[in-house]
């Protein structure tokens, strides 16, 4: 047999020889201080009891299994085939084992807070789980407020969330495909899908871009999302990202694909829509009339987050006849004693307000406020004050920047584009803005992912699906089964239909 060591050992199946899987393991692992072996005798035959310190229960361990073990029974003649068929088809130990023979398989396990059983004269092994590594719990997701809906945000364990989302869908045909990734790490993640509402040979094309992924490890959900992501060639994604469990489950139940990654609370959602950044779990806990026009306010915010900037500049600087009489006079002696050009002005104002922000973010909590109101008044008030920058000019970068505050998800591609338009508005003046719109509307409306067009269900227009963009129509309409990925892509998944990702 061949000798496993720490850069080849996967595929080696396990020897009869406890003492040799023993010291194969310790040379895997090279010894490493956190490994715990167990041994102990059980009528006469020699086990091992390995698993890593910090990663398992002690208290089950001890209960469950180490008691038992001692505590049996059996024949002095017993062999060891004999016990190991006795603790397979008599003994329950853990609720969650397998059986384990490869090298590869075990040290996974290993590290995934199982105990490994070795029985001296058996080359398979037991996988037991006792996870007991110390784990956040279930808390309000910090990146998506909301009034109405549930607090429980996704956490870092990845088999929580399994149970987070199987609450909510308690369905046979709620599928969760759980296996690791990366050769280095081998990080696990799971695909979750409906089974009767995803193409199989989507489901197929995530598996193998997630197990042919060429990195060493997954830190985040960035890590993954541009392996997933067919928009390769445009700012704006076709996946999305969300921390809550209820918006989880309702793209699910919309027929996507959902993949929770351990350490992360993040899960990645396929294919996305950008109409989606628009909409929130409250918008169907309000009243119809109210969430259409709360919607409308997201959509007015997301240009004036984009645009607003821009246009000011623009029209100050070439177009200053759209402005009355009154409000000219009132800019032409707010910015007559600003030393630099209006577009560089802007430009700094909102570099300043990144800066601002980062520096909020990274920062400390108790911190992070004090930043932002010593960068927002004191030195915002200071640069007015000393003539830098004109009043109205904040005013615009201010609006602009609380705009974007209304629609986070789309915060990075708002935020390059803002400064786009300033440049393309403070040279050449609204057409250049018109002609940066139009360069954003078109790579929005020709990306798509997974097959299903980014825009939908605008662009291509699908007129069933439109009771949820324009308007907020009511549940008796809603309840009904809402637009899938497979109505996207042109395939009925009620005839078992497939389409090409």
């Amino acid at each position: 047999m061949v000798s496993p060591n720490p850069h080849n050992f996967k595929n080696i199946r396990l020897s009869k020889s406890i003492d040799e899987n023993t010291e194969n393991i310790k040379r895997i692992l090279s010894e490493s201080s956190d490994l715990l072996l167990n041994p102990f005798i059980v009528s006469g035959v020699k086990c091992n009891l390995v698993c890593f310190e910090g990663m398992v229960s002690t208290s089950t361990i001890t209960n469950l299994i180490l008691n038992p073990l001692t505590d049996l029974s059996l024949p002095s003649d017993i062999t060891s085939e004999g016990i190991f068929e006795h603790i397979r088809d008599h003994m329950l130990l853990t609720v969650d084992r397998a059986l384990t023979t490869e090298y590869g398989d075990l040290i996974r396990r290993l590290m995934s807070g199982f105990a490994v059983l070795l029985i001296d004269g058996c080359d398979t092994a037991f996988s037991l789980g006792v996870q007991g590594y110390a784990t956040r719990g279930v808390d309000e997701p910090s990146s998506e407020g909301n009034i109405f809906g549930s607090h429980e945000g996704f956490v870092e364990t990845v088999r929580t969330n399994m149970s987070l989302v199987r609450r909510r869908i308690k369905s046979p045909l709620l599928v969760f495909e759980l296996f690791p990734v990366t050769d280095l790490s081998n990080v696990d993640v799971i695909v979750t899908y409906m089974s009767d509402r995803v193409p199989k040979k989507l489901v197929s094309s995530v598996k193998e871009r997630l197990k042919g992924l060429k990195i060493e490890t997954v830190l985040s959900s960035g890590y993954i999302e541009p392996f997933l992501n067919d928009t390769k060639l445009s700012m704006f994604s076709g996946v999305s990202v969300t921390e809550r469990p209820d918006v989880f489950c309702a793209k699910i139940l919309e027929g996507r694909i959902g993949v929770l990654i351990e350490g992360t609370p993040f899960a990645l959602i396929l294919p996305a829509l950008f109409i989606e950044n628009f909409q929130t779990l409250d918008d169907y806990c309000f009243r119809p009339y109210y969430t259409t026009l709360i919607r409308w306010i997201r959509y007015l915010a997301f240009f004036a987050a984009v645009f607003l900037p821009a246009l000011y500049v623009a029209v100050v600087t070439f177009h200053p006849e759209l402005f009355n009489n009154t409000m000219l006079v009132i800019l032409a002696e707010a910015e007559e004693l600003a030393p630099l050009p209006l577009a560089a002005e802007a430009f700094l104002v909102l570099v300043f307000y990144e800066i601002i922000r980062e520096a909020g973010v990274r920062l400390p909590k108790s911190v992070g406020g004090a930043v932002s109101i010593v960068g927002g008044l004191i030195i915002g008030d200071a640069a007015v004050s000393a003539g830098i920058i004109s009043n109205p000019l904040l005013l615009v970068c201010a609006i602009s920047v609380t705009a974007s505050f209304v629609i986070p998800s789309l915060n990075q591609p708002v935020t390059v584009f803002r400064f786009i338009a300033v440049i393309a508005g403070g040279t050449m003046g609204l057409y250049g803005i018109a002609l940066i719109a139009s360069v954003m509307l078109v790579n929005i409306c020709s990306l798509e992912n997974a097959g299903a067009p980014v825009m939908s269900p605008v662009s291509p227009f699908t007129p069933s699906a439109m009771r949820d963009v324009l308007i907020r129509a009511g549940f008796r309409t809603l309840g009904k089964r809402t637009a899938s990925v497979g109505s996207l892509t042109g395939v009925n998944m009620r005839n078992g239909g497939d389409c090409n990702p």
